[in-house]
C-alpha cells in the first residue's frame, strides 16, 4: 500500500532523552542510581506527557522527595540540556522527505509546556507538516485513543501511513490500528526502510 505521509516520534529518533547520561555527567552514577532508584522519573515525565503542567509536575515530585529536590529541579531548569542532542541523520531523513514532497508528522509523547522549549532549541521540529504533542492533546502513546485522533485529523487512511518510534508498546499499538510502522533501533535502519518504501533513494537517504 502506498505510503502517504510519514510519523516520526521525537524521543530518540530526533533527539536523544538519555537522563540518567545527564545526570551521571552532573551527580555521578553511583548516586544517579540511587535517584532513580527513589524516584519514578519516567512516571513523572509520563504524567507530563498526558497532559500535567510541566513546572507544577516537577515541583510537587520535588517537594515529595526532599532529599532529592535539587536534583528533580532539574528537570525544570535545566530541560534543555536534559533533551539532547539531536540525532543528525535522523533529521536530514525529516529534511529529505519534505523535499521530495511526502507530508511529514510528529506524533510524540512531550509536555505542552516543555515542547516549545526543545522546539526552540531545534528549528526542524517547527519542519513538521502536522504536530500531535501528546500533552497538548491530553492523551498519550500508547493509548489508542491518540492514534485515532490522528487518523481523524490527518484523514489518510491508517494502511497509508508509515511511523517509526522507538518503543515496541508504541509501535505494536500503532500496528494494532493497521499502520505501516519501523521501530527505530538507528538512523541507518529507518533510512533503508524509506529507501525499501521507495520514498528516498540511496542518496537522498544518506
Amino acid at each position: 500500500m502506498p505510503i502517504e505521509a510519514v510519523i516520526f516520534d521525537i524521543g530518540n529518533v530526533l533527539i536523544e532523552w538519555r537522563p540518567e547520561r545527564y545526570f551521571d555527567r552532573m551527580i555521578g552514577a553511583d548516586r544517579r542510581r540511587a535517584l532513580f532508584d527513589a524516584v519514578d522519573l519516567h512516571e513523572m515525565m509520563n504524567r507530563i506527557d498526558a497532559g500535567a503542567d510541566f513546572a507544577a509536575e516537577v515541583e510537587r515530585t520535588a517537594l515529595a522527595h526532599p532529599g532529592w529536590t535539587a536534583e528533580i529541579r532539574h528537570f525544570r531548569d535545566n530541560w534543555c540540556a536534559l533533551a539532547q542532542p539531536e540525532i543528525p541523520h535522523s533529521v536530514r531523513l525529516l529534511h529529505a522527505l519534505r523535499a521530495r514532497g511526502v507530508p511529514v508528522f510528529a506524533l510524540s509523547n512531550f509536555g505542552a509546556a516543555n515542547f516549545p522549549l526543545s522546539a526552540a532549541q531545534f528549528p526542524f521540529l517547527d519542519a513538521f507538516d502536522q504536530r500531535y504533542i501528546s500533552g497538548e492533546m491530553a492523551m498519550r502513546k500508547p493509548d489508542p485513543e491518540i492514534y485515532a485522533a490522528v487518523e481523524a485529523d490527518c484523514a489518510i487512511p491508517p494502511e497509508r501511513l508509515l511511523f517509526t518510534d522507538d518503543r515496541a508498546d508504541n509501535i505494536e499499538a500503532a500496528r494494532a490500528r493497521g499502520w505501516q510502522t519501523h521501530r527505530f533501533d538507528s538512523p541507518a535502519g529507518f533510512a533503508q526502510c524509506l529507501v525499501d518504501a521507495g520514498l528516498l533513494s540511496r542518496e537522498e537517504a544518506r
